[in-house]
């Protein structure tokens, strides 16, 4: 299984927000924005903070996809 915040990332924009603006808003660092936008796994609080932030869900930030799912992508 592979974590994937596409969500995340579509949800900032139909805010009329940047990647960049989670570093102010959230207070993430610039490696955990980078993890984020290479899928790459981040901690549990990073997403809760993320939701709090934005006042939306875990499922409405990220998806969980099978291996298969993500080789073909």
């Amino acid at each position: 299984m592979a974590l994937r915040y596409y969500r995340l990332f579509d949800l900032l924009n139909r805010r009329g927000m940047k990647k960049t603006d989670l570093l102010t808003v959230v207070g993430i660092s610039s490696p955990t924005l980078a993890k984020l936008s290479k899928g790459q796994p981040v901690n549990t609080e990073i997403i809760d903070r993320i939701c709090i932030a934005l006042n939306c869900q875990p499922g409405d930030i990220m998806e969980c996809l099978p291996n298969e799912e993500v080789e073909v992508r």
